[in-house]
């Protein structure tokens, strides 16, 4: 199998910006230290908080966050590992450098597609749950803001009787 040279773009959301710059370094090492995966160069860049600019357009939750991201350049040894880096740690962005031209054998090509298939698939078990989960957590709200009335209503009686 060919080596893959390449450029990812991981980015990070949260506070306190020391804490997010910490938590990509820490990803990136992680990275580093994966069989099959050489970084040749990285680049941490410093948090920013988002100004209300840049949350346009975006669902942001909380106050005083900050974002910062990282450029790493990289060499895997294979597409399989490039494929794990993309679905394990979802980068931002990915530009292939090298090489130009990529053919697959018919089996590499049907891995890939199955590895893809099994990640997809628990990604839609979790958001299945999520929204049984949900769901139930909604009706209950309900439920509890009912009676919350019907107490509410007895005591009123109560008073006025």
């Amino acid at each position: 199998m060919t080596e893959i040279k390449a450029l990812f773009i991981f980015e990070i959301l949260g506070k306190p910006a020391e804490h997010i710059k910490k938590s990509l370094e820490e990803l990136i090492d992680k990275l580093g230290k994966q069989k099959g995966i050489q970084i040749i160069k990285k680049q941490i860049h410093e948090p920013k908080k988002l100004d209300e600019e840049s949350k346009k357009g975006k669902t942001i939750v909380g106050e005083g966050l900050f974002t910062t991201f990282a450029e790493v350049e990289l060499i895997t040894e294979n597409v399989n590992i490039m494929l794990a880096i993309v679905l394990n740690m979802l980068p931002a962005h990915v530009e292939i450098i090298e090489p130009s031209e990529y053919s697959f054998k018919n089996f590499e090509l049907s891995s890939l597609l199955t590895e893809l298939t099994v990640k997809i698939h628990k990604y839609d078990e979790i958001a299945k749950v999520l929204m049984f989960e949900r769901k139930n957590i909604l009706d209950k709200l309900s439920e509890t803001e009912e009676r919350v009335r019907e107490l509410e209503k007895e005591i009123k009686e109560k008073k006025n009787a």
